[in-house]
């Protein structure tokens, strides 16, 4: 989409507080990219190599991808993986997919053997160690898809462990509650992608309207249900979300929508962790004191 619609990109600098982080791991870098929709519409040449060119230039330790890397027909994979081939990282590059990832029955094969063929790490339901056993990443399922079972892969860490999870819908937040995460990585929502100044973005609006409204005239009001069906918690569309002793950061997403963006463009994002604060035991659920977590452009 061209940058008249999209806005410009935003390179977002975020500082994320891990408790027990280990010295060693003081200071890592990881560049998140999301939603980048390369269907030849959503998403330009330009728009793609900016962003890949910023990803290099931040020299991440990991990038992590999550999802959306088409809209619909998975034929254009071949084509983005051309051009994500040039993505620099010191451990590796490592992904989810999303909802738009699994269009066709045979949506999901096509994406991953594309990811792979360029060393892409793909994570379906997995834990892999970029940085070593300290710190995990746990890559999950979409949580639209009949596979979304978060128990039997956090499950397998200890939950004095600190780990980065990778879930492309942030309502899966809402799911892994009873287990630590550190940082869940997420976009799906594109930010909302029109801001309305003093309100909040335009779905959120949209989404509470429906919610007031009696469903026979809900059904008649544009977009209503079509937002109501891309998230629940249209409250975490963007940036960093404490939800209960976890967080989560959602990416505004590459791609663009029509009629395209406002007072939300599309975002790169490049968080450092540092460390801050201990995990303890307090009736029965594993808490975090002295939380804090920075944000900065």
């Amino acid at each position: 989409m061209h940058w008249i619609f999209s806005g410009s990109l935003r390179v977002e600098q975020v500082k994320v507080a891990i408790a027990n982080l280990p010295t060693g791991l003081q200071g890592t870098k990881i560049v998140q990219l999301s939603d980048l929709h390369y269907d030849g519409w959503r998403l330009s040449e330009r728009m793609l190599a900016q962003a890949i060119e910023a990803t290099n230039q931040a020299e991440p330790d990991v990038i992590v991808l999550t999802g959306d890397y088409v809209t619909d027909d998975p034929a254009p994979i071949n084509r983005l993986v051309q051009r994500l081939k040039y993505l620099q990282s010191r451990t590796g590059i490592y992904a989810i997919l999303g909802n738009h990832d699994l269009y066709y029955h045979y949506s999901k094969a096509r994406v991953i053997d594309a990811l792979t063929s360029i060393g892409i790490n793909v994570l379906w339901n997995e834990v892999a160690y970029p940085l070593g056993k300290r710190l995990p990443f746990v890559g999950l399922a979409d949580f639209f898809s009949s596979e979304f079972n978060p128990a039997s892969t956090m499950n397998q860490l200890s939950p004095d462990t600190p780990r980065i999870v990778l879930a492309h819908n942030p309502d899966s937040a809402q799911s892994l509650q009873p287990w630590r995460v550190d940082l869940q990585l997420s976009g799906h929502t594109h930010g909302g992608q029109i801001t309305i100044p003093g309100l909040g973005t335009a779905p959120k609006l949209l989404y509470q309207l429906g919610r007031s409204l009696p469903k026979p005239i809900r059904n008649w009001i544009p977009l209503v249900k079509e937002c109501s069906r891309i998230v629940e918690h249209w409250e975490w569309t963007r940036g960093m979300h404490q939800i209960g002793t976890n967080q989560l950061y959602v990416n505004r997403g590459l791609g663009t929508y029509a009629p395209g963006r406002f007072l939300c463009p599309p975002e790169v994002t490049v968080i450092t962790l540092v460390e801050n604060g201990e995990w303890r035991m307090e009736n029965g659920e594993w808490r975090m004191e002295n939380w804090e977590l920075g944000i900065g452009n």
